[in-house]
């Protein structure tokens, strides 16, 4: 049956066509300006896994100086302090920060960070949370009226040469672990491709690796390096040549574990630990990763 125009918009709004289209008219216009405005363009995509303690946090920087923020840690004021200690002191203004989930050390924070930047807008996982620090966070949101989008498998970011693929989680996705509705996103340009798996479990891992090719240079560790996560088939599927565990450097969790830093250790070159290394930058350059360590 053919659709009348509303009937065909209220479906194509709802598709995953329109978010990436949507999405790369947002980031194309921000990049646009910002190559125009800012002194610092660079040519090479730069992807920063950020020093914020016992939490997550990794900034990738696009050419024409447009960035995406994966996650802001916990409350601990770490996360404006990294980067103040990579963008240049005017820069206060982040083009997208992705939320992959509600939990505290992923997001906590973002509730100072966007007091003090401007944001172009928010991405989650569409769910939310009934602690005091989420609700905190919200306010700020509305306050600020910075526009808030859920995406999901299927969806795609796109900006120039680079692309967000979104793998996970599905539209209506029902788990009995909370972590594994995390956001999972590859990012990927001609250079290189890098997994960022926010907390998901060894089970989704397995999941997520019979539905892709998962094949990565670069991994962010799933769930800080816990024993649950790190899946032997999964590491295998993705194939890293450097992995990254965002941590903290005192933690009751024992992150990271014996266990996931033995299953990392037989299939990747070169592991980095926030707690041991500082921010980890790393560039590619052809067929080279070049990395940096930066203690705060």
């Amino acid at each position: 049956m053919r659709l009348g125009y509303f009937e065909w918009w209220e479906e194509y709004k709802n598709s995953g066509t329109l978010k990436t289209i949507f999405w790369f008219l947002v980031l194309f216009n921000l990049g646009l300006w910002f190559s125009i405005f800012s002194s610092r363009v660079q040519q090479n995509s730069e992807l920063y896994f950020l020093d914020i303690g016992q939490g997550d946090s990794s900034l990738v920087l696009l050419p024409g100086n447009v960035k995406v923020l994966i996650d802001g840690g916990p409350p601990n004021g770490l996360l404006e302090k990294n980067l103040q200690a990579i963008l240049p002191l005017p820069d206060r203004y982040i083009d997208l920060v992705a939320i992959t989930h509600p939990q505290q050390d992923h997001y906590g924070g973002f509730i100072e960070l966007f007091k003090h930047y401007t944001i172009g807008a928010i991405l989650t996982n569409g769910q939310s949370s009934k602690n005091v620090s989420w609700e905190e966070l919200e306010k700020v949101i509305t306050e600020k009226q910075i526009p808030e989008i859920s995406l999901h498998a299927g969806d795609a970011i796109i900006y120039g040469g680079s692309q967000f693929d979104i793998l996970s989680p599905a539209i209506g996705a029902i788990t009995k672990d909370i972590n594994d509705l995390g956001v999972v996103m590859r990012f990927q340009n001609n250079a290189l491709r890098a997994l960022f798996t926010a907390d998901i479990s060894a089970e989704k891992e397995r999941e997520l690796a019979k539905k892709f090719n998962l094949g990565a240079e670069i991994l962010k560790v799933s769930h800080h390096g816990s024993k649950f996560s790190s899946d032997p088939d999964f590491l295998k599927a993705v194939g890293p040549r450097v992995s990254v565990i965002g941590v903290g450097k005192k933690n009751t969790y024992g992150h990271p574990t014996a266990q996931a830093l033995n299953r990392l250790a037989a299939v990747t070159t070169q592991l980095y630990r926030t707690d041991q290394d500082g921010i980890i930058k790393i560039i590619a350059e052809g067929n080279q990763l070049r990395i940096f360590q930066r203690a705060l």
